[in-house]
């Protein structure tokens, strides 16, 4: 049995279609699933259509009756109309879903509306939930998520799994002894960063339009442009990671033995515990193959990725020390606060004891 689903529409969005006809209104439908949460987008006539077909397959009308159509005012215009029908078909899907009898929630064409699996599947996978049935593109979903403050940490929380899973294929390939192997996991971690990649920039934007609609405090959009920017020197680094071949896999290729194995041969290898004076480096997957210009190239460029990663670390070392500032200055602020209403409370308790006495004297 599928786990329950919490559904909600949050939000809203306007999409021009293609063919140069009437914009329309998409209802971004949020479903939160106890391991991820995804973001369908259906236009008003995908809610008339599911309505017919259930009421048609149960033999009764769902719990809730769908908002009627308006024949006078558009969505599209009329901001009020578009608040009161995503009200209405929030609470006409939840309605199915919260309802005791399952008759609706267990009908093909609910699970094909809301994009889960069907009953007679039995994976819960990312690519079966993320197909995305009769929405104008996955992308449009997650641009739609990612202003959300609550879908855009669910989305973030996707992307880092995104890394961790190309970092795993990484390592696979690295100690792949097989090249189709290696050529497979290599395939894999590049899949998964071009995939966190794609959530990266749709973070970005959500990010700046919750910023401009003032959705979020300044200091939490300054907590996920952190997080934002940590994200990116991750992606840069596995992608590094991923232009390189293992050793392994460039020996099966040439079919001709390392230079360890090589030295190691010959008996000539390096020894350990002993430390040789003006001694050459030894070679790395990244310098083997250049010639000294190459290797010059490299550290040139090796020396400038640096530099980047210490002004990103500066910015982000500046942000936090500009908070830590700004909440000194607060608590400055209340203890100031708090100084003056102890004064004000010890000269109202000296009128107290002065009004006790005049009391006293008079009875």
């Amino acid at each position: 049995m599928a786990p329950p689903a919490e559904i909600t529409i949050p939000t809203t969005s306007q999409h021009p279609p293609d063919d140069n006809s009437k914009p329309y209104t998409l209802y971004n439908i949020t479903l939160r699933l106890p391991l991820r949460t995804f973001v369908v987008q259906k236009r008003y006539s995908d809610f008339a259509t599911l309505h017919q077909t259930l009421t048609s397959l149960v033999g009764a009308p769902p719990p809730a009756p769908l908002p009627g159509k308006s024949w006078f005012k558009s969505t599209v215009s009329s901001p009020e109309l578009t608040e009161d029908r995503r009200r209405g078909l929030e609470a006409y899907l939840r309605a199915i879903a919260e309802s005791p009898d399952r008759r609706w929630r267990d009908t093909p064409a609910w699970r094909t509306f809301l994009n889960l699996p069907s009953m007679s599947s039995t994976s819960n996978s990312a690519a079966s939930i993320r197909a995305g049935y009769g929405i104008p593109s996955k992308d449009a979903a997650n641009a739609a998520a990612a202003q959300d403050p609550g879908t855009w940490l669910d989305l973030h929380g996707e992307m880092k799994r995104d890394f961790q899973e190309a970092r795993r294929c990484l390592a696979k390939r690295d100690s792949a002894t097989d090249n189709s192997a290696a050529l497979e996991a290599g395939s894999a971690a590049k899949k998964a960063l071009v995939k966190a990649g794609s959530l990266l920039t749709v973070l970005g934007d959500g990010l700046r339009a919750m910023s401009d609609a003032r959705r979020l405090g300044e200091g939490e959009i300054r907590r996920r442009k952190d997080l934002l920017a940590a994200a990116r020197v991750e992606r840069e680094d596995l992608e590094k990671l991923s232009t390189t071949v293992s050793a392994a896999a460039k020996a099966s290729q040439k079919g001709m033995p390392s230079a360890a194995d090589k030295a190691a041969l010959l008996g000539n290898g390096p020894k350990t515990g002993r430390r040789v004076l003006g001694a050459p480096l030894p070679e790395t997957e990244r310098t083997r193959e250049l010639d000294n210009r190459g290797v010059m190239q490299l550290q040139r460029q090796m020396m400038k990725e640096q530099d980047q990663d210490v002004e990103e670390l500066t910015k982000i070392i500046r942000r936090q020390r500009e908070m830590a500032e700004a909440i000194h200055r607060e608590v400055e602020e209340q203890t100031d606060m708090l100084d003056h209403v102890n004064n004000q409370v010890d000269i109202l308790s000296s009128k107290v004891n002065i009004a006790k006495n005049r009391t006293k004297k008079i009875s």
